[in-house]
């Protein structure tokens, strides 16, 4: 019937194109990633199957007697084609669901990998009988020539693709990929429901049967026209975004099936009229079209920009609305990590640095990478640098990068706003928790350290009476240390509660060395109590810092004897004062327990401590006076395995000219 054989011929024309479509799509979109691999070459084996159908069927038509030379070529690779689609249809589906998390051990994607390789080693036997026998040639139905192991092999390889389509299926979250797995895995079985009957039937070849096997083609391209209109809806191969690849290969197709049509036409009217006269009105028929097809374009493309910059302003609402948080570090990772997948990019990196280079400056590598100029005004701020998923950048992610680009300064000036808003917050909390402290010290001194002199004063007298008994000299002595220490504690609490010499004053130096030595001799004793060797390392013998030397010893005084607590019986404790590129490093250092991760940060904290008898205030004191001079505290701990801990800061030393 002439309606069957043209029915056939569109469906084996459409069977060749859409795998073919596919195969310059991934081409294009060159990403190396296996899923991909795998999906070019079972596109391949489908085009090997479909082209040499329509290979074979064309010859039939214009040959009286098709030369055995193509039939024998297009027999070759229909067989090869075939072969190869149930095993590359099995192995795609694995890889699929292997990146969806669907398989518990790597034991099962090893177990589907055989599985779906092995059964067609088997079969190259029968393969190669079939390539090599003349007999054995049936366009009809190849699958007869190949063997009923074949043909159960091919069976269950649809079924069990369908079985994992329906997997997949319920694994979506979104009703558009949901739905697809659905027509799909529907596709699958159905394929394999009429090839069984069609495996059954007898050898003869009647025309309903033919009509079937068009069916049959049908239901084997139809997921393939699917993810033609899908691939922008749930992002098939991540390249929802490059619809501009999509519609170029598109836009080629079509116009090699007019210049088809075009000359299946000339052959048509052939009686009538002369082909070149057709072809040549045909050619400049697509005039006619210009003004709609300009109309509709300008719509379109109207419609594509006002949903794209809508699309980059949805994009900076999360944006400014993390910049509310006022920490720029967690903006800029949110915004990165947000951008890339919004826009399905493969990797998106914020650089907020005015001396970097311009974009203008920086060599771009490939057509997938992309780098916008952050800037405010002519100011410039930084780059955004990003890189898609394929080959290149589509137009439509490449303007709303721009838009962005353009927008994110405002964002981090929000940022940066509120982030001051909270630091003048957080200081003037802290401004009037140390004015109460302040108060409380001065008020605990006033009632405490003129009754504890004179208590002092009173225990001391009696200690030099001669006829004092052991006993109450050696209770005596132990409350005069009490005393002491109570002593240093409110001594340590007015230290933190009154401010330091400010950094800015030229007229406050010291000589570095004097206050060590001074600080050295003060705790020598408490360090020989606790059985903690104290060691002091110079170079010089005199060091001139631009600082109070008030301020000075109370940070060489509270780092030893903080080193000092912590330092176990029998341990070591190091000052060490080196004149380096014009500041004084002073390194104190300890071998204790050290200190552990979490807490490093809040060791600085004022009356943090983990020391039973300890105020909290030594390393806090070190970091006001710090503060005070412009510097900081550099913590490191362990140093030495998994103990130790080493405070270093640096003092500015007196400039040459300043000194005597």
């Amino acid at each position: 019937m002439p309606w069957l054989l043209d029915l056939r011929l569109i469906v084996f024309t459409a069977g060749t194109l859409l795998p073919f479509f596919w195969m310059v799509v991934i081409l294009g979109h060159r990403r190396q990633r296996r899923l991909e691999r795998i999906f070019f070459f079972l596109c391949l084996a489908l085009t090997c199957f479909f082209g040499s159908s329509l290979l074979a069927l064309n010859g039939q038509l214009f040959y009286a007697t098709p030369p055995p030379a193509l039939l024998r070529f297009a027999w070759v690779f229909l067989s090869l084609g075939l072969w190869l689609a149930p095993s590359l249809l099995l192995d795609l589906h694995a890889e699929f669901a292997s990146l969806r998390g669907l398989f518990r051990a790597s034991s099962s994607r090893a177990f589907w990998l055989a599985l779906a390789y092995l059964p067609g080693m088997a079969l190259l036997p029968r393969l190669f009988a079939a390539l090599g026998s003349p007999e054995a040639v049936d366009f009809e139905r190849p699958a007869r020539a190949l063997g009923l192991p074949f043909r159960i092999w091919l069976l269950a390889a649809l079924l069990l693709a369908a079985y994992w389509e329906e997997r997949f299926a319920r694994a979506s979250s979104d009703a558009q990929p949901r739905s697809f797995h659905r027509v799909t895995s529907v596709c699958l079985g159905g394929l394999g429901l009429v090839l069984g009957v069609l495996f059954c039937l007898p050898g003869e070849h009647q025309p309903p049967w033919i009509a079937i096997s068009a069916v049959v083609a049908v239901l084997a391209i139809a997921p393939l026209g699917l993810l033609v209109g899908g691939v922008g809806e749930f992002n098939f191969l991540e390249i929802g975004r490059q619809r501009n690849l999509i519609y170029a290969v598109f836009a080629v197709f079509l116009a090699l099936l007019y210049l088809s049509l075009v000359r299946r036409a000339g052959q048509w009217l052939e009686p009538f009229v002369p082909p070149e006269a057709t072809a040549a009105l045909l050619l400049f028929l697509p005039v006619v079209f210009f003004e709609p097809l300009q109309r509709l374009m300008r719509r379109l493309l109207r419609q594509t920009a006002q949903s794209e910059v809508d699309r980059a302003q949805k994009l900076m609402g999360p944006i400014n609305e993390a910049a509310r948080s006022g920490d720029r570090m967690k903006l800029r990772a949110f915004a990165e990590r947000w951008i890339a997948e919004q826009l399905q990019l493969a990797e998106v990196r914020l650089v907020l640095d005015a001396h970097i280079k311009p974009v203008s400056e920086i060599p771009r590598r490939s057509a997938s990478e992309a780098t916008f100029e952050i800037h405010r005004g002519s100011e410039h701020l930084g780059i955004l640098h990003s890189r898609s998923h394929g080959a290149m950048m589509s137009g439509e992610t490449f303007a709303a990068l721009e838009f962005v680009g353009e927008q994110l300064p405002a964002a981090f000036d929000l940022c940066r706003l509120i982030e001051e808003k909270l630091q003048l917050e957080r200081e003037l909390a802290e401004r009037e928790r140390l004015a109460l402290v302040g108060q409380m010290a001065a008020s605990i001194s006033h009632n405490l350290k003129n009754p504890l002199g004179s208590i002092k004063t009173i225990l001391q007298l009696q200690m030099e009476n001669p006829e004092l008994p052991a006993s109450i000299r050696k209770e005596t002595q132990m409350v005069l240390d009490e005393i002491r220490r109570l002593s240093e504690k409110l001594n340590q609490l007015l230290q933190f509660s009154r401010p330091g010499a400010p950094a800015v004053n030229a007229e406050d130096r010291c000589d570095i060395i004097r206050v060590a030595h001074s600080v050295a001799a003060v705790f020598h004793h408490e360090a020989e109590q606790r059985g903690v060797v104290l060691e002091l390392q110079l170079d010089a013998r005199s060091l001139e810092v631009s600082t109070g030397a008030e301020v000075a010893h109370d940070i060489l005084s509270n780092l030893v004897l903080n080193a000092i607590e912590a330092a176990p019986a029998g341990g070591h404790v190091r000052l060490w004062l080196v004149s380096e590129n014009g500041h004084c490093q002073v390194s104190v250092e300890d071998d204790g327990p050290g200190i552990p991760g979490g807490l490093k940060e809040q060791v600085l904290q004022p009356f943090f401590t983990t020391k039973a008898r300890g105020t909290g205030l030594g390393l806090a004191i070190v970091e006001r006076r710090l503060q005070e001079l412009g510097g900081n505290l550099c913590v490191e701990s362990p140093i030495q395995g998994q103990r130790g801990s080493r405070f270093r800061v640096a003092l500015p030393l007196v400039a040459a000219e300043r000194m005597p």
